[in-house]
């Protein structure tokens, strides 16, 4: 039989025995990935702005048409739901 191991590193202030179970608020896998509706369209863009989008998706390991589209829907957003 294994030997139980007490833990006693925790701060003075804290009281195991009082510790409680919290419900798992966490939707599951399925329900984190949305699929979107989304049209192809043809847009021609400046070089310089193309280039911009790709070196900041390296940066942050996403497509560069992800951010586009990102910014792209946060624009709409912020002004389709304005009074």
């Amino acid at each position: 039989m294994k030997k139980r191991i007490k833990y006693t590193d925790e701060p003075s202030d804290v009281n195991l025995d009082t510790a409680r179970v919290v419900k798992d608020f966490l939707p599951p896998p399925d329900q984190l990935v949305f699929k979107e509706k989304t049209i192809k369209i043809t847009l021609a863009l400046s070089e310089d702005s193309v280039t911009f989008f790709k070196t900041q998706a390296d940066k942050h390991g996403v497509k560069y048409q992800q951010m586009i589209r990102s910014l792209i829907d946060k624009y709409v957003s912020a002004h389709t739901h304005s009074p």
